[in-house]
């Protein structure tokens, strides 16, 4: 599995558009999130149940967007309960065509004078500019907790590792700052997106998961 081109894939028909909500609010699951797909690829099941995201992925990959609104792209810290009834066994996240896990999510930045000339762009042409950076916070792997992982496939995009391929509930609460300085050595920028996937396409295994309670701060 190309990861980073089925996330490029995935967002390119994705539209950067207002979004209701103010700081510090659990940011709903109401409809304003959007799927996208990955060619010749079955998509996941996502329930949107306002404080909560069901999931499930069979042997499928996809992925959930939505755009930040202006008053939360300063936020330098995030927190979310997630849930993993049952999971895919532990892959490589650092190896192409082998990088399922159960649950990732991804904060987008881009530098801040950038902001307005990005709005109304595609994901996939904001994940072009030279100034784009994705930390994504990953449930599964091979790899030890709090592990930065570079991406195969762009410098772009790091994944830290939170939680084992294993099942259970937490809850958990993140520094986008100094995650960010730690995976990319700067500090961040504007939080222009979000996006929340699950991925079970190369071991054909089986994800139930949930994620509620998301907040930015």
């Amino acid at each position: 599995m190309v990861h980073v081109a089925k996330v490029l894939t995935l967002l390119t028909c994705a539209v950067f558009a207002p979004a209701a909500g103010t700081a510090n609010e659990v940011i709903s699951f109401d409809g304003s999130w959007k799927e996208q797909g990955f060619l010749r690829l079955f998509s996941n099941d996502f329930g949107q149940r306002g404080r909560q995201l069901d999931i499930l992925s069979d042997g499928t990959v996809s992925l959930l967007w939505r755009p930040v609104e202006a008053l939360n792209r300063s936020a330098g810290s995030a927190r979310w309960v997630w849930r993993v009834h049952e999971g895919v066994r532990p892959t490589d996240l650092t190896i192409k065509g082998g990088d399922d896990r159960n649950l990732a999510i991804y904060f987008v930045f881009v530098d801040p004078e950038r902001v307005d000339a990005l709005s109304g762009k595609s994901a996939r042409r904001i994940l072009q500019e030279n100034s784009a950076r994705a930390l994504i916070y990953v449930w599964g792997g091979t790899h030890p907790t709090n592990a930065i992982l570079p991406s195969p496939y762009s410098p772009r995009l790091r994944s830290k590792v939170l939680r084992p391929s294993e099942v259970g509930q937490y809850r958990e609460q993140v520094d986008l700052a100094s995650d960010h300085r730690t995976a990319f050595g700067s500090e961040p920028g504007a939080l222009i997106g979000l996006a929340v996937s699950a991925d079970s396409d190369d071991t054909k295994g089986r994800i139930v998961a949930s994620i509620s309670d998301l907040q930015l701060d």
